[in-house]
């Protein structure tokens, strides 16, 4: 495996320290981090950071800090007090030693009284985060028979090409297929003219976003396909499930996910039956939800060759829902309403908890991951990769939320693929 600690900060940033403030505009102190060991350390180094403080009005200041280090969970794990003072126009720094010896993901706060002045995400050991799987019994039966159902519907594939978005070296379609239940889903592909067999790219897509495609002749010695789950992209228009990852839980018969995780596979099907495909050579990629549905690919989808999921979604329910607002809430809610206890809903939520999924994964795999995310937090990411046996990968864009730094990342995944092609 590789742990890679890139210097891959935005060119937007131009400064050696970066703030992640929440306090109120007017108020004069600042706060920032420098930037130092990525923000993420490994033993036997201790975690070790440096606060850089300063009066914004450039007037002289006395001020009585709070310095609070917390789980990413919010369970306290050191306070403390600190006076600093500031020269007319100068700064202080405090250096902190969060005290922190367990794998995990760590959360820095300063304050001056009720204005928080910084807070940050970092991390320590981070592959050596355990969250155990938690699947029921029957959960290779329940996805087994998912697969079986998925293949008795026939796909009924079909291709329109898309003039508008087509060049001289691709021509884009719009694919659909039904999947199961019969839904229909749908996505652009991107297919060289030139007669041979290419390299597939699947770039499965996230949460509720709009359909788009790649540029036509922006590789044009690969096949890129953009497919849909069920109700979303170009299926928006005929989505029955409202609120998608809310929808259904009160069994996992019924949750969203089963048939939106059977509509990765069945992108899949579409690819290895077209005639231009190199059958040895699919790819999947994806963020957010499609960072899951890459990491479902090779788990329940042994023919493709490689994945690259970033800040995935669905992944450690429980631990999940006490960090994140959303989409815990609404999940909650839904839950309640269908008269289940929070052990009922969890139940659910394991047949599609990607923690759960990962083991089965064979295929290489490189992970993005943003230290600050608020969505997906890193480590949710971590408790699925960490149970990953197949050879693994994975950076951690230390200043970024929910995304990442796509001028590192898209050639790091070009680089990823063609390293694992056939």
């Amino acid at each position: 495996m590789h742990l890679i600690k890139p210097n891959m900060i935005a060119a937007a940033i131009s400064s050696l320290f970066i703030a992640f403030s929440a306090s109120a505009a007017d108020h004069p102190l600042k706060a920032s981090a420098l930037v130092d060991s990525d923000w993420w350390w490994l033993a036997p180094q201790s975690p070790s950071l440096t606060v850089e403080v300063s009066d914004s009005t450039g007037a002289a200041c006395n001020a009585d800090l709070r310095i609070v280090v917390t789980t990413d969970n919010y369970v306290p794990v050191k306070e403390e007090t600190r006076t600093v003072a500031i020269a007319p126009g100068d700064t202080a720094r405090l250096t902190v030693n969060p005290g922190v010896t367990a794998p995990g993901f760590y959360r820095l706060s300063v304050l001056d009284g009720d204005k928080s002045l910084l807070s940050m995400n970092f991390g320590f050991e981070p592959e050596n985060i355990v969250s155990l799987p938690d699947s029921r019994p029957d959960f290779d039966r329940f996805w087994s028979d998912a697969l079986e159902e998925l293949a008795t519907v026939e796909p009924c594939y079909t291709l329109e090409e898309v003039d508008s978005l087509s060049g001289d070296k691709r021509k884009v379609y719009l694919a659909s297929m039904k999947s199961l239940g019969g839904d229909t889903i749908s996505g652009y592909i991107a297919i060289p003219v030139k007669e041979g067999k290419y390299p597939v790219h699947i770039i499965y897509n996230g949460y509720g976003v709009d359909p788009w495609c790649v540029g036509a002749d922006d590789a044009p010695d690969w096949i890129h396909f953009i497919p849909f789950a069920r109700g979303q992209g170009y299926g928006k228009k005929y989505n029955k499930y409202g609120d998608w990852v809310a929808y259904g839980i009160a069994s996992p018969a019924t949750y969203y996910y089963r048939g939106a995780f059977m509509d990765v596979v069945r992108a899949i099907d579409f690819i290895y039956q077209l005639p231009q495909a190199d059958r040895d050579n699919i790819f999947a990629e994806g963020g957010s939800q499609g960072g899951a549905f890459a990491l479902v690919a090779g788990a329940l989808d042994h023919r493709v060759a490689a994945i690259a999921p970033y800040i995935p979604f669905l992944s450690d329910f429980p631990d999940y829902f006490n960090i994140v607002h959303w989409p815990a809430e609404p999940v909650k809610k839904a839950a309640a309403e269908a008269g289940l206890s929070d052990e009922e809903m969890y139940n659910t939520l394991s047949y599609f908890d990607i923690k759960n999924l990962t083991r089965r994964i064979q295929c290489p795999v490189l992970m993005g991951v943003g230290l600050q995310d608020p969505v997906c937090p890193p480590h949710t990411n971590f408790s699925g990769y960490n149970l990953i046996t197949s050879p693994k990968e994975f950076v951690i864009y230390r200043d970024l939320g929910h995304t990442v730094d796509y001028s590192d990342w898209n050639p790091r995944v070009a680089d990823f693929f063609k390293r694992n092609r056939h």
